[in-house]
């Protein structure tokens, strides 16, 4: 439901209405031609009327329960003033008086057709500029939307970007870890190899110290207790 649109109707139904309301008097001073052509405008706005009541009862299918509820009554109402006004006009009785009382009555009754027409067209026109400014306000709504909807695109497509640059950086890090990973791993096995070496560099010099010891001791056997005996 459009309550813009359904408010609209409503104005104007409203501006229809202060109209037939005064037409069933200005029929009871009227005869002849005035009165036809005042019957026949009465019959135009009155259907007129029936038509927006029409537009306002397709607006109400859409609206909440509670609102069309309260709404519906209220329609049913303007249907049964809109009936009335109608018995009202064709049970007036043609006016009757004398020649300067009709010309009186005449002048009046156009004075007052002009006037309800310049109302009838002012609160049109009313409805057209509120229309036109409701128009506007929901241009100038969508035109923010958009823009809103731009940025934060552009935001969404930055933050994108800067993820995929987290990306890749994440990925030269996780290269970066299992080059060190594996260097790690070579490190170890040289580490492990060096200690092999060592530990062989020190069971071969003890070897040659016991060796050099057992070749000197034999050599100071030699040269002082064999010579002795």
């Amino acid at each position: 439901m459009s309550s813009e649109e359904f408010e609209k109707l409503h104005e104007i139904y409203k501006s229809l209405c202060e109209e037939l309301k005064l037409m069933p008097e200005r029929a009871l001073k009227c005869h002849g031609e005035e009165r036809k052509r005042l019957v026949r405008t009465f019959d135009e706005r009155h259907g007129e009327a029936e038509e927006v009541l029409q537009g306002m009862e397709e607006e109400l299918r859409a609206a909440p329960a509670s609102y069309r509820n309260a709404m519906s009554t209220k329609l049913r109402m303007y249907r049964r003033d809109l009936g009335k006004l109608q018995r009202d006009m064709k049970n007036s009785p043609p006016g009757f008086g004398s020649p300067s009382q009709t010309l009186e009555g005449s002048h009046h009754g156009v004075y007052s057709s002009q006037n309800q027409q310049s109302t009838h067209v002012q609160s049109q026109r009313a409805v057209l500029l509120q229309g036109s400014d409701c128009l506007n306000n929901a241009s100038q709504s969508i035109a923010r939307s958009q823009r809103i909807a731009a940025e934060t695109d552009q935001i969404g497509t930055d933050i994108i970007e800067e993820l995929g640059e987290q990306r890749e950086q994440l990925d030269r890090s996780r290269n970066r870890l299992v080059d060190t990973g594996e260097n790690l791993s070579r490190s170890r096995k040289i580490l492990r190899a060096m200690s092999r070496r060592l530990v062989t560099n020190k069971l071969l010099l003890g070897v040659i110290i016991l060796m050099e010891l057992a070749i000197l001791g034999a050599v100071i056997y030699l040269k002082f207790f064999r010579r002795a005996n």
